[in-house]
Order: C-alpha cells, then sequence, then structure tokens
C-alpha cells in the first residue's frame, strides 16, 4: 500500500497526469525521488491519505499499473493510468472486452438494439465496456446485465469512482457494483468536469478488444471513442442508420471512409443465437418473418402479404414473439 501512497501523492499534485508522471519517473529514478522532488506539504498529504481511508470504507480498491489485475489491453497504451480505482468485482477487468458507445440521444430501437447485442456478448462471456451515460450507454449497461453470471460489464466514469452521474442510473450503477465493476482514474470524491469525459472516452477505447458504434452524430463524444479505438489499432464496427438522422451521421461516416465494418446483427459475431432460434420455426412462420423489418407492420398488412387473415396469423406471430424473433412495436411488429 506504500507504494500506492506514493504514486497517488505524485498523480495527486496540481498538473501531473500520467505522461507528466513517467516524465518525472524517468528524471529521479523511483517513486520516492519523485514525492521528495515536489516537496508536499503535510496538509496535502494528509488529504490523499483521507481519499485512500473513505475509499477503503466505501469497499473501493486501488489497482496500479504493476498489478497482475489491472487490465492488459489498457497496459498496452502509452501513458495510460498509473493508477484506477475500482469498486465492484475486479475480476471483470480481465474479460474478453467490447466497448459499446453512442448517443445520449439514442431512438428506442437503437437502444433495444444495442441491449441486445450486448446480452448476446455478456453471454459469451465478453465483458461490456461503456461510459454509464443516458442513451446507449446505458442500454449496453442493461443488456449486458440480462445475462447470468457476476462479471458482465464495466463502466467507465469521468469522476471518482464513487461519484454516481447521471442521477437517472443510480439504481444501474449499484447493479453494475453486484455484477461487474466501476472503475476511474479520477480521486474518489471528485465530481466529473468536461475535460474528463475526454479522458473517460479514451479509457472506453483502451479497455477494448474491439468497439462498436451504434447511433452517434458526427461531432459527439462517441465519435471521439471511436476515433481512439482506431488510434489503439482496434477494430470498429459500426451500425448504420437512415441518412436523414443526424445520429447516423458518425456510423455512416466511418462505414462509407472504411474506417468502420458494417454491423447488422450479432451475427457478425455469432452465428449459433438467432440459427438456433430459426430452427424451430416452420416454413410459414419463416414466409412472415420475411416480410417484417425495422418499420412496424400492422397485423392486417401482414395478413395481406401472406395471403392470410388476421385470426389466422395471430397464433404465429405469438410464437415468433416467444421465440424472440420479433417484438410488437407502436401497433405493428418489428424484428428483434
Amino acid at each position: 500500500m506504500n507504494d500506492i501512497l506514493q504514486k497517488l501523492f505524485i498523480l495527486r499534485s496540481p498538473k501531473i497526469g500520467p505522461a507528466k508522471y513517467n516524465a518525472l519517473l524517468t528524471e529521479y529514478g523511483d517513486v520516492e525521488s519523485v514525492v521528495d522532488s515536489l516537496h508536499l506539504s503535510t496538509d496535502f498529504m494528509d488529504d490523499v491519505k483521507r481519499e485512500i481511508d473513505n475509499a477503503y470504507s466505501l469497499g473501493i480498491e486501488y489497482i496500479d499499473d504493476t498489478d497482475l489485475r489491472y487490465p492488459k489491453n489498457l497496459l498496452k497504451i502509452k501513458n495510460h493510468p498509473i493508477v484506477i480505482t475500482a469498486r465492484g468485482n475486479v475480476d471483470t477487468l480481465n474479460k474478453k472486452t467490447v466497448a459499446m458507445v453512442g448517443t445520449r440521444h439514442s431512438t428506442a430501437g437503437g437502444m433495444e438494439f444495442m441491449a441486445d447485442m450486448a446480452q448476446s456478448f455478456a453471454e459469451h462471456n465478453f465483458a461490456v465496456v461503456s461510459g454509464m451515460a443516458m442513451g446507449t450507454d446505458t442500454a449496453a449497461h442493461i443488456g449486458a446485465l440480462r445475462a447470468c453470471g457476476n462479471t458482465q460489464t464495466i463502466a467507465v466514469l469521468a469522476g471518482g469512482v464513487d461519484y454516481i452521474w447521471p442521477l437517472e442510473n443510480e439504481s444501474l450503477y449499484y447493479e453494475i457494483l453486484d455484477r461487474g465493476v466501476v472503475i476511474s482514474e479520477l480521486p474518489v470524491g471528485m465530481q466529473p468536469t468536461a475535460q474528463n469525459f475526454v479522458l473517460r472516452n479514451r479509457w472506453v477505447a483502451g479497455l477494448s478488444d474491439f468497439l462498436i458504434l451504434g447511433e452517434a452524430d458526427l461531432k459527439s463524444g462517441s465519435m471521439t471513442t471511436a476515433r481512439f479505438a482506431l488510434d489503439y489499432e482496434r477494430r470498429v464496427f459500426a451500425v448504420p442508420g437512415h441518412p436523414s438522422d443526424s445520429r447516423s451521421v458518425g456510423p455512416n461516416s466511418l462505414i462509407k471512409n472504411g474506417e468502420a465494418t458494417l454491423c447488422m446483427s450479432v451475427k457478425d459475431f455469432f452465428d449459433d443465437d438467432k440459427k438456433q432460434k430459426n430452427n424451430k420455426i416452420n416454413k410459414y412462420e419463416n414466409d412472415i418473418l420475411d416480410k417484417i423489418g425495422i418499420i412496424p407492420v400492422s397485423e392486417s398488412v401482414l395478413a395481406s402479404l401472406v395471403k392470410k387473415s388476421v385470426s389466422e396469423i395471430k397464433t404465429d406471430l405469438v410464437v415468433l414473439e416467444l421465440q424472440g424473433l420479433i417484438r410488437k412495436q407502436d401497433g405493428g411488429y418489428v424484428l428483434n
């Protein structure tokens, strides 16, 4: 613990981040010599000690980059965080990881798509990484938590690991603590600041084996995260959207420029889920399924398309819903 304390004395000093820390360590040789060179006040060092005491009272752990529990992907990034705080199940940090990001103003369909993707990844033993913001991030975490297990998702925060933001996600925060982990490089108790959201995005990308971008405006934090992922030579997948929707401009542009791979469904990654379900449905139900897309289609229209009465197709629609292939939305049916 003394080594962590010495490192925090340096990292909590004004204007010292990972890059400056590494430069000082190169100059002075070891952390004790760096601390001596800073001539820190007793009051300052007492503040750092109080932070650590508060952290331990909340069940928060400090993990430095020499710890075997430190995320291996993050360790590869230049000027990665020297020390992170973690609250929850730290075993989550060294699973296979997929980052899932997108706009805070996601559509209902966009959120459900990402939640379904996240659930499938969690069921295939991936930890889903996101930033616990409203919209797409929330959908990713919730989807991962639909799967069984206790190492399903990683939330990276732009404030202290104990500072819940946004407040609307308080219950989600505690569910992640129970069945995943929340991490940050910032002091315990610190409120989020605008500049730290960029750092948060950097670490979301850095933690990932690859990244999936959902709905996103061209100039958005999630696009910044995707750019970080590309810089770190992570593969980026993007979910396309309608050209007239500003939330589709980000992913569409990456696909168009050849920077991201088109992502249409979970079958792009795992071929077993829908295949197993499709084996259970008969040809007639498949005929109905072929007529359903992302735009809600009413029962009467579906009946007309398959040349049956509404009463004749009702049972098959129920079966398809129970199999998770379609869902009812806005008075019609859409694909799941």
